[in-house]
């Protein structure tokens, strides 16, 4: 299969650790173009600056204007206020010197940031090379399809991966091409 996949790539981010989240956060559950047309209005509500103060400012109708969902809106303005406060740390060297558990159990702090959502972060963000969502659906089975064994689980797919410690993120990368090649559809870490 790595021959078909080619080598993991994954796109430079060019958004700051806030603006990743804030993004993340509002595309939860949107299909692509939804996504999309929300998160334009309101970096556009924000003039293009997508900070913890200005976030802060804009008012709920303004927030509920651009499309948000008011749980969204909650979970926008609970990142701020964290990250304001400095129970979430933001700052790439700040976090570049965090565990990956411990970036984890912080974003997770946050109201609407779950571990997978803090896992992609840390993936895609970050870019650590051992991280291993075992809650991935995409990982899961595309785990199956490279090995040519039934999805396994979450719980069944955590052992797996530890032969492949410290660079777990290829696994999972690989795991996602074998379903975007093999399993008929797109794997949603690709996506990001």
């Amino acid at each position: 299969m790595s021959d078909e996949a080619g080598p993991m790539r994954i796109r430079r981010r060019t958004m700051s650790p806030f603006e990743a989240l804030v993004q993340a956060i509002v595309y939860q559950q949107l299909a692509g173009p939804a996504a999309r047309a929300i998160h334009g209005r309101l970096v556009a509500a924000l003039d293009d600056r997508v900070e913890p103060e200005v976030l802060l400012a804009l008012s709920d109708e303004t927030l509920r204007s651009v499309g948000l969902s008011s749980a969204k809106a909650r979970s926008l303005r609970d990142l701020a206020g964290k990250a304001l406060e400095g129970t979430v740390v933001l700052s790439p060297r700040a976090l570049a010197r965090r565990s990956d558990d411990e970036v984890v159990a912080r974003l997770s702090s946050v109201r609407g940031v779950g571990p997978w959502t803090a896992q992609m972060f840390l993936i895609f963000q970050l870019r650590r090379l051992d991280v291993w969502p075992v809650g991935d659906l995409g990982v899961r089975h595309g785990y199956g399809l490279a090995w040519n064994v039934p999805t396994p689980t979450a719980r069944e797919l955590e052992p797996l991966g530890e032969p492949y410690r410290p660079y777990r993120t290829l696994v999972a990368w690989y795991c996602w091409r074998a379903v975007e090649l093999y399993g008929g559809g797109v794997a949603g870490g690709l996506t990001r």
